[in-house]
């Protein structure tokens, strides 16, 4: 079958590999084939042998990376696309570019321009090891995490790796969300402090996205204006607010953000993103202290649990594996992983859930009360915030 949308975009593609305009290249909606297989990612990269296309396939428990040179590199995409992949996101520097289609019937095209840096020269791979957000940006160095040669300043390392590894998370995440594209998505990231991780947003998503910093203290606020401002970031901003308050929540809201809201202010970030129908939730607890007092588990743990560390760890367990579960039943598929450690903390697990919209399901309930039970849990603040009664 002719397929018109799917010529121009294979074009479009093409023209982008042959002059060097490609930025990034997401596939996603997998389609049967390997199952393990969710994403790919493209990039181009310099090698020693010419510019390449990097290929990410991202799999259920590891990702895979090869490079292609350009023309095998567009026969493995069009092998990719419409067969192990139904929706095809291409990123040059003038435009977007989305492909969506289901077997059989004809495919959807849409295409905007937007504005975009320049390419000048592909990452290379040869050389040294590539980040996703430059080391010479200037916002990194007004924060003071590097310094004039784009290097982390002294006891920055790990903030800077941070923030590399959370930009690079970030990446996959969208990349796996469908997020509007005839519109600015709206961005919050709550609690956001020195707003470290919040101009990586920022940075990351471009003109393309309209984030929004959250943080209770003013002094924190005035600086990262006063930065954001200095360092041209005019869809940044922050504001003064704290996570619990809802009325600083965005009314359209596309990606919440809230990572070390300690205790249950991650309930209440998790409550602000679900109000707002958000397509992607972000967060990693901290202090989980709720739960602590209320474990009552069977018998045959209680001998490891007089011990403190135990409990401490099996409190963080519960409360997050019950989070995991309660958003699934709000309408989210979630993935739980480790993210990393920073300077400041040694919490470093992360919970990304992606709104699919299949709500309220009574077996999944019923597992979530059994699972609670087990634990003797009666009060669970993400829970009271769903109306979710945890007793049968």
């Amino acid at each position: 079958m002719d397929d018109p949308n799917r010529e121009k975009f294979d074009a479009l593609l093409q023209d982008t590999v042959t002059h060097g305009t490609l930025q990034k290249l997401t596939l996603g909606k997998p389609n049967g084939g390997d199952d393990t297989l969710k994403n790919v990612f493209v990039r181009p990269v310099a090698l020693k042998a010419g510019t390449h296309l990097s290929f990410v396939y991202r799999h259920t428990t590891k990702d895979i990376t090869k490079n292609h040179p350009p023309e095998a590199a567009f026969q493995e995409i069009q092998q990719l696309i419409g067969t192990q992949f139904l929706d095809a996101h291409l990123f040059t520097t003038d435009r977007q570019a989305q492909l969506e289609g289901r077997p059989g019937q004809p495919s959807r095209l849409r295409i905007k321009a937007v504005k975009n840096e320049p390419v000048t020269a592909a990452p290379s791979h040869d050389r040294e090891r590539q980040h996703a957000l430059p080391g010479h940006a200037p916002w990194l160095r007004e924060l003071k995490v590097t310094n004039d040669r784009g290097q982390p300043r002294d006891g920055m390392a790990s903030k800077f790796r941070q923030i590399q590894k959370f930009a690079e998370l970030l990446g996959h995440l969208a990349g796996e969300t469908e997020l509007p594209t005839d519109r600015q998505l709206q961005i919050a990231d709550m609690g956001c402090g020195k707003g470290y991780l919040t101009f990586a947003v920022a940075a990351l998503f471009g003109e393309s996205a309209q984030v929004t910093g959250i943080e209770r203290r003013a002094d924190l606020v005035e600086l990262c204006n006063q930065v954001a401002t200095d360092c041209g970031f005019p869809f940044l901003k922050f504001q003064l607010g704290d996570i619990g308050d809802t009325a600083t929540a965005t009314q359209t809201l596309d990606i919440l953000i809230a990572l070390h809201a300690c205790d249950t202010a991650t309930d209440d970030a998790l409550l602000q993103g679900i109000n707002a129908t958000a397509s992607l939730l972000i967060v990693s607890p901290c202090c989980q202290k709720e739960l602590r007092k209320q474990l009552n588990a069977p018998a045959v743990l209680s001998d490891a649990l007089q011990h403190g560390i135990f409990q401490e760890r099996q409190a963080e367990f519960v409360t997050d594996a019950l989070r995991a579960m309660l958003l699934e039943w709000a309408g989210y598929r979630t993935k739980v992983f480790e993210f990393i450690s920073t300077e400041h903390t040694a919490k470093n697990l992360m919970i990304a859930a992606v709104r699919t919209g299949h709500q309220h399901d009574e077996p999944l309930a019923i597992r979530i009360r059994a699972f609670a039970a087990f634990y003797g849990i009666t009060r669970h603040a993400l829970a009271t915030h769903l109306n979710f009664n945890l007793t049968p």
